[in-house]
């Protein structure tokens, strides 16, 4: 393809965790099709799966951002908003209020972390008048069985002497009753769907407090017991009369809040990158691309189980639109990039081995990833 051929070139990346965000990779990645192409029309569309950004991605794509007091994971106040995307639907990010990110100092609290947060700015949704909920859950820091997300929206969890219970999944094992009469009308009536990649079950081997308790800094000790309290909720719910299937893919999402999302609030459980695609008018941007540049920070193996590169290589394929990825670290064989469908893909680590400064300097070496691998494609 020629230069004097003007051709549209979208750039839809995710976030290089530790280095961009999914705005800044789009931003540089864009700097440098527009280099090695610079007739082109070169659309930025960040993306995202859900998790820590996903906020921001709404925000940069249209969506009005309207501010929020929550209760951070561990009880703190903080300042976190849901995206207004229009009169009826919201987008809430559950890592912005109550997620990893939040704790503070960064340190780790397994048993207390609870997920009232996310509950609250749900429900500060649903107050402002709109009834479509999207509802994003990575990047969660509680294992409570989305406890602390229904009691912010009015249901209660008590004791065997009919008090409730702190927050925090490892107050669970001492859970006798459950009084779900207070749920605020809104939300019985409203729309809730939530943005899940993954599909571990609630409980068991695959389930949330073993995979993910560790990640959230649980010793093994205070697994077991988190174990012991999500099983003890679904004893308890089933004993109120609610028949809740604790092995249906994705409860064990974010701590059992894709569990509680979908038996007690009947969500449905979505593919997070298809949510925010949908939201964003993605697929009707890449459909009239030219070329789309996708990346994030890392492609290896677990790109191919459906990681948001993976999602964007799907819509182009789709369309029959060509797309080349690029990376901070590369960890794909030529025949793997090719097997994703990748028409090439390229990696900072290439121009600058020393991962540390690779990472320091991310910005700039993904202008020049990205102006090589255009080049590359489009000469």
């Amino acid at each position: 393809m020629g230069n004097d051929v003007v051709v549209t070139i979208v750039v839809a990346c995710g976030a290089f965790k530790g280095s961009l965000t999914a705005i800044e990779a789009c931003h540089h990645a864009a700097e440098g099709a527009r280099r090695a192409y610079p007739d082109a029309d070169v659309l930025e569309r960040p993306v995202a799966d859900g998790g820590g950004g996903s906020l921001e991605v709404m925000v940069a794509g249209g969506a009005r951002r309207i501010p929020v007091t929550a209760s951070g994971p561990t009880g703190e106040t903080v300042d976190t908003s849901f995206a207004a995307i229009d009169p009826d639907t919201a987008f809430v990010e559950m890592a912005d209020a109550c997620g990893l990110l939040r704790l503070p100092g960064g340190r780790m609290s397994p048993l207390e972390s609870s997920s009232r947060g996310v509950g609250e700015v749900i429900l500060a949704a649903l107050r402002s008048g709109r009834g479509n909920i999207h509802l994003g859950i990575g990047g969660s820091a509680s294992t409570d069985g989305g406890t602390g997300m229904l009691s912010a929206l009015g249901a209660r969890f008590l004791d065997s002497s009919g008090v409730e219970l702190p927050d925090g999944g490892g107050a669970l094992v001492h859970l006798d009753s459950v009084d779900l009469d207070g749920l605020d009308p809104a939300v019985l009536v409203s729309r809730i769907l939530v943005a899940c990649d993954v599909d571990n079950p609630l409980l068991g081997p695959l389930g949330a407090a073993r995979v993910y308790g560790p990640q959230k800094g649980a010793t093994p000790d205070q697994v077991a017991g988190l174990e012991a309290g999500l099983s003890r909720l679904v004893e308890v719910l089933r004993d109120h009369g609610l028949d809740t299937d604790p092995d249906a893919p994705g409860s064990g999402a974010a701590g059992g809040v894709g569990f509680a999302a979908r038996e007690l609030l009947g969500a449905s459980l979505d593919p997070g990158f298809g949510v925010l695609g949908t939201l964003t008018g993605l697929e009707d941007v890449v459909s009239a691309a030219d070329l789309v540049v996708t990346g994030e920070g890392r492609l290896d193996d677990q790109t191919m189980h459906g990681k948001t590169p993976m999602g964007i290589a799907a819509l182009c394929r789709s369309h029959g639109v060509p797309v080349v990825a690029v990376c901070g670290r590369l960890d794909l064989e030529a025949d793997r990039v090719a097997e994703a469908g990748f028409a090439a893909a390229a990696a900072l680590t290439e121009v600058e081995p020393d991962l540390d400064r690779s990472m320091a300097n991310a910005g700039a070496l993904l202008e020049d990833v990205a102006a090589e691998v255009v080049s590359r494609i489009l000469s």
